[in-house]
């Protein structure tokens, strides 16, 4: 069995575009989708009509949870989304869970406790370093992830590959539509794969367990760039061009 792993797509339509065209290419059976699907300053509307038909195991990110609040506090990215959604299309994502389980796999987008936490990475202002395998195997301990070979992850945009001790796989396939990003939460920093390219990763099941392969897939960035200019966002035209923030 191969699988695609995608997350953090951000509304990027051409970047999605290219990365499923890529799982094809590669002859991906399923493809699973780690969440933040549609805020940014992009297509949220059009991401989900591509989206949805192909009906993949989806889970929430903490953009999913952040754009259904109070509309007047919104974020501009999660604003943007939100008021570009049609209702059907907001009940999916109010209808998404947090984790999912499928068979030996887990899917969460941060950690298993927190959509706002990372997995694999550690806070190191003002970016993120590599979490060491002890740091991680403590961040898995939660009841869902019991029993599961592969843990799949997301949120940080950066993408990472982990085996922990006791053989299990731990997997952040980067961003597929958004290269950097930076937040002020918790602590202020910045994160960036330094390349334009979109992010993912095909999971493969063997006789022997399981292994993956971090891939980078070309895509017409330039428009997805010139679109966040022109919507107001030059931060999102400069991360989207060159894989960092200003």
């Amino acid at each position: 069995m191969r699988i695609a792993v995608l997350s953090d797509i951000h509304g990027n339509l051409p970047a999605l575009e290219a990365v499923l065209a890529d799982a094809g290419r590669r002859g991906c059976d399923l493809a699973l989708n780690l969440g933040d699907i549609v805020s940014g300053p992009l297509w949220p509307r059009q991401t989900l009509e591509r989206l949805l038909p192909l009906g993949l195991p989806t889970i929430a990110g903490n953009h999913e949870r952040q754009l259904l609040g109070d509309p007047a506090g919104l974020a501009a990215s999660d604003a943007h989304a939100r008021q570009a959604l049609d209702p059907a299309q907001l009940d999916w994502i109010r209808a998404l869970p947090p984790r999912q389980r499928i068979g030996e796999v887990l899917l969460c987008h941060g950690t298993p406790d927190s959509d706002l936490d990372y997995l694999l990475d550690d806070l190191a202002p003002p970016g993120i370093r590599a979490a060491d395998a002890a740091t991680v195997a403590a961040r898995l301990h939660h009841p869902d992830a019991a029993g599961a070979r592969v843990v799949l992850c997301g949120h940080s945009h950066t993408p990472r590959l982990l085996r922990l001790d006791d053989g299990r796989l731990v997997l952040n396939p980067g961003s597929v539509g958004l290269p950097a990003f930076s937040t002020e939460r918790p602590l202020p920093h910045q994160v960036g794969t330094g390349t334009p390219e979109a992010r993912y990763a095909v999971l493969e099941r063997h006789a022997a367990g399981w292994d993956a392969e971090l891939l980078a897939v070309p895509y017409p960035f330039e428009a997805a760039a010139v679109r966040a200019a022109d919507l107001g966002r030059p931060d999102w035209a400069h991360a989207l061009r060159r894989g960092r923030m200003p």
